[in-house]
């Protein structure tokens, strides 16, 4: 089924209780995992990456309830679950009119993702990432459901500071919310800081991708960055590289989640995994040392020429990278 036919089974409360959400959207595949979990008073097993365990899942799925609730299995994963696994989980929920299954694929080779959710009590959407309009519809909808007032220029203007990313723009819903009043571009201007961090981090892969830097650094200064704060945050995100060259490592994926503890849209989580892998541990020692021992010269010596100071670490982290 597609997107619309999902909305009318919700709003019928009709959708299948063995449900595969995939594709492009990260951001939609958990709003609507959400809103399928909606079963009041049922039992809910939900086991995300790493923690899935067939058999965990299946004596879920085969426990009766005492009190006659429902039995509701999540699971979410960037890597696709064995089809026998997932024939086995979809048939339980089928012998079981209390049982309800909803599995959420986060990997982008879709081909085959919902190959097993076949069947009258079984279905699958691809989510696509929406169209502009579709967009700001949805940040419309999600203020509506917290009683915050937002224009639709405001609403396309948050998304744009974003650079279009919705699970970014539908997070600064909540803080624009204690403001207390209907939001304009105004007040996105003033409490909305996306397209800041954009650049920022922008300027921050040049550096570490070993680019031409100058030209992006004066750009940054004259914007109104200052020096101590680009050097710390890209203290901080090389720190993160470590973290996902840690888990590569590790469990042989980069998942966000389990190195931030929040999942990444894709394209990023894949551009960071395949920055971090090309740095050597020692790359990562000598750099960090390199930029905390700058921060020190910036913060104990209260030298005027901060700027000579953070462009001398900048290119000779690039040599050591």
């Amino acid at each position: 089924m597609n997107r619309q036919e999902l909305d009318r089974h919700l709003q019928n409360n009709s959708a299948p209780r063995a449900m595969a959400l995939f594709g492009e959207s990260h951001f939609l595949i958990d709003r609507y995992a959400h809103r399928l979990a909606q079963i009041e008073g049922a039992s809910v097993l939900s086991l995300y990456h790493d923690e899935y365990d067939f058999n965990t899942a299946k004596a879920h799925l085969s426990q009766g309830s005492l009190f006659g609730d429902q039995n509701l299995l999540i699971v979410k994963h960037e890597k696709k679950l064995p089809k026998a696994e997932l024939d086995t989980l979809i048939e339980l929920v089928g012998k079981n009119p209390d049982n309800t299954f909803i599995y959420c694929y986060y990997g982008e080779d879709v081909k085959g993702a919902d190959a097993a959710f076949k069947g009258s009590h079984a279905g699958s959407v691809r989510l696509f990432h929406p169209y502009a309009n579709e967009a700001k519809a949805i940040i419309l909808q999600e203020a509506s459901l917290i009683g915050l007032q937002i224009d639709h220029q405001a609403a396309v203007h948050l998304l744009n500071a974003h650079n279009n990313d919705l699970s970014l723009a539908c997070n600064e819903l909540s803080k624009l919310a204690i403001l207390g009043k209907t939001i304009t571009i105004k007040e996105i201007d003033e409490h909305v800081f996306g397209l800041s961090e954009i650049k920022l981090d922008h300027f921050i892969a040049q550096v570490i991708e070993k680019k031409p830097i100058l030209e992006s650094l004066r750009h940054l200064l004259e914007s109104g960055e200052e020096e101590i704060r680009i050097l710390t945050s890209l203290s901080g995100f090389l720190t993160q590289l470590y973290l996902f060259n840690t888990a590569i490592k590790l469990h042989g994926v980069a998942d966000s989640a389990l190195v931030l503890g929040y999942k990444l849209p894709g394209f990023i989580e894949k551009e960071r995994a395949s920055m971090s892998i090309k740095i050597s541990p020692e790359g990562y020692k000598k750099g960090l040392n390199l930029l905390l021992d700058t921060e020190l010269k910036m913060k104990s010596t209260g030298s005027p020429d901060q700027e000579s100071l953070l462009l001398s670490a900048l290119l000779k982290l690039q040599t050591i990278l």
